[in-house]
């Protein structure tokens, strides 16, 4: 890939400029200048500007016209010129969309099939080339259009041109001749928004975006997979709330293999002595569809994932350094979400310090190699490890890309990771938030703490939500006992829900927030205890999911046991090393462990049983949103959350 393609992709994000508002009436039309000065709107990587005082448009009296005095109209008003320019350092490419959009308000609006645009560029001489020959207005004219910009618009031209070009635009719109006034009392409107829509490169496969794109050094071919390897390449992506690394793409079928950055949640890999993933709790979350699920709350997966992925599960001994790659005649099962296996984890700091990988992200996860018939195989926060299948660790799932599915905007980074198509929304203001997916961020609350994220759907018309991270105080966290009564049940006379339903909700979400909270929400009390017991049992009385567990009722709880989210989402040590960053810490959950210790996710992302009464953890509120509850602005990333109100 050439550099100034390199450099393109640094831009990312679909353009919209609103340039300016052209209004027609046959017989009577008024539009009011606001200002002598020169208008520039400038987003991302393009400029649109234009003179309020040159292209005001007031055509009084416009009549039905021929194509050909329509296109040759000059008169004030009768026209409107909008420049194009780029804005980026350097020599790149930019591709842009230009649209008109019908927002005509008046009750009395003439059809668009009677109106006519033309569009013309102006030459480095002043005279008039033609784009776009005279068309009728009609928003099903859309051939070239970019994928993600709305629909309802009438595609007018598109092009591309170098950041140091500039191109100027002359449009005219007219009242086609074939139309008859007879009847219609006059006085018909009919007004079009000018849009331009940019974006820096075309669509193009996941595959080929990656390796075109990461450094020949930072890339392992095995013959059969292509590996991303590296301290940190730029391979992050953005899909369905959560934010991934690309692991590897197979040369054959191009699929491209996610992983998650952070741990989602934290669960029990299975009871003692059974250390196939095959038949596992870890399987069964992992490919749960329900709204409880980890798939079952994944974007359009069968439009995005493959589901008969296959997944090498053969059990592995070897000491880290020294795997091969797991045979295909080996332990294979078939999922459309899995985990990673300590060859592909090996595999990705190929060139680099062992434990200085981009897998490394200082918490502990499991991988899906058993290493006996008693332990299995997980990575802690600097590199390879074995525990028992009793013990809860972070979660880390995997899901492999389909070959057709795009890149169409980000770089790669953490702060501008790559965008797939058909998960790149765009104007979403308006949309129910109880329509979006787990993971995404939402502005909520007050100060520090008013980052939260979706959870799930739990109540199907609400939106279950939690803070992005525990509570802070002045930048430290806040910390609390479960019960000083020894209480491992969570009710209202427990500390921590005496805390969260008095004083959090009066000090972290003021009234504004508040009111969009549901005001009773169902909390599931079920026991989860250190016996290589099943997740399912947080909520259900069994794990074929009968039956809830014991519950109670209040405004505000907390995460349980192995749900969406309850896990950690930053370093818990410094790369390479055993230092704490102080960016993560223990932080309770609902999910009793036995009398008086209640589970806890702890800062390396492992979750074990604490002291209720002894024992000072984070908080992290956990509360059921209101189904009326809408979007006004933000893409629902980390940088860019979701805003709220009360529909």
């Amino acid at each position: 890939m050439t550099k100034s393609r390199k450099e393109i992709l640094i831009i990312g994000l679909m353009l919209l400029l609103v340039i300016a508002l052209i209004g027609v009436s046959y017989a009577a039309f008024r539009f009011t200048g606001v200002g002598q000065r020169e208008n520039s709107i400038t987003t991302g990587s393009i400029t649109m500007s234009y003179t309020e005082s040159s292209n005001t448009l007031s055509l009084n009296g416009a009549l039905p016209t021929t194509d050909e005095t329509g296109m040759k109209r000059l008169n004030p008003g009768e026209y409107f010129d909008f420049t194009v320019s780029g804005k980026i350092s350097g020599d790149v490419n930019i591709n842009y969309e230009i649209t008109a959009k019908d927002v005509t308000t008046s009750e009395r609006k003439i059809d668009g099939s009677n109106i006519k645009l033309y569009l013309t560029r102006l030459t480095s001489d002043g005279t008039e080339e033609q784009v776009m020959s005279p068309e009728t207005y009609n928003e099903e004219t859309n051939a070239n259009n970019f994928t993600g910009r709305p629909a309802g618009e009438m595609s007018l031209y598109t092009s591309s041109m170098s950041s140091s070009e500039s191109n100027t635009y002359r449009l005219r719109m007219y009242v086609d001749e074939d139309y008859n006034p007879q009847g219609d009392g006059g006085g018909l409107q009919f007004s079009v928004q000018v849009n331009v829509y940019g974006r820096d490169r075309v669509a193009e496969e996941v595959s080929t975006v990656l390796l075109n794109n990461i450094s020949e050094e930072n890339q392992y071919d095995d013959g059969v997979d292509t590996f991303i390897t590296g301290e940190d390449p730029n391979n992050y992506i953005w899909y369905s709330g959560k934010l991934w690394r690309a692991v590897s793409v197979n040369n054959e079928a191009k699929t491209t293999k996610l992983v998650t950055q952070w741990n989602i949640s934290a669960i029990t890999y299975n009871p003692i002595n059974q250390t196939a993933f095959e038949g596992s709790y870890m399987e069964d979350w992992l490919n749960d569809t329900s709204v409880d699920g980890f798939l079952g709350n994944l974007r359009d997966c069968e439009n995005f994932i493959v589901t008969d992925a296959k997944w090498n599960a053969t059990t592995d001994s070897t000491s880290l350094g020294s795997i091969t790659r797991p045979s295909d005649s080996g332990t294979i099962v078939t999922d459309a979400v899995g985990l990673l296996n300590t060859y592909e984890y090996q595999t990705s700091y190929t060139g680099t310090t062992y434990g200085n990988g981009y897998l490394n992200n200082g918490l502990y996860w499991w991988t899906l190699t058993p290493y006996n018939t008693s332990l299995v195989r997980n990575v802690n926060n600097n590199g390879a490890d074995i525990a028992s299948p009793v013990s809860a660790k972070g979660v880390r799932p995997s899901i492999n890309l389909k070959s057709n599915v795009k890149i169409v905007d980000g770089n790669g980074t953490i702060d501008n990771p790559y965008r797939l198509e058909g998960d790149n929304d765009t104007n979403l203001s308006g949309t129910l938030l109880s329509s979006r997916y787990s993971g995404e961020y939402i502005r909520f609350g007050n100060d520090e703490n008013n980052l939260y994220r979706i959870v799930s759907h739990e109540n199907g018309t609400g939106t279950k939500i939690t803070s992005a991270e525990p509570l802070k105080n002045s930048g430290a966290f806040i910390t609390s006992v479960f019960d000083s009564n020894r209480n491992e049940n969570y009710s209202n006379t427990t500390t921590i829900e005496t805390f969260l339903n008095g004083e959090y909700l009066t000090s972290y979400v003021d009234n504004t927030y508040s009111d969009m909270i549901e005001n009773s929400t169902i909390w599931y009390l079920g026991t989860v205890d250190g016996n290589g017991s099943s997740y399912k049992l947080a909520k259900y009385t069994d794990i074929n999911m009968t039956g809830y567990a014991t519950s109670t009722e209040s405004k505000v709880g907390l995460l349980r046991f192995g749900e969406l989210m309850a896990g950690q989402f930053e370093r818990n040590t410094v790369k390479g090393g055993s230092s704490s960053t102080g960016l993560t810490t223990n932080y309770w959950t609902l999910t009793p462990y036995l009398s008086s210790f209640v589970r806890a996710v702890i800062n390396n992302g492992d979750s074990i049983g604490w002291q209720a009464y002894v024992y000072s953890l984070g908080i992290r509120p956990s509360l059921n949103l209101k189904s009326n509850v809408i979007i006004t602005g933000g893409d629902g990333t980390k940088n860019n959350p979701f805003t709220l109100k009360l529909g």
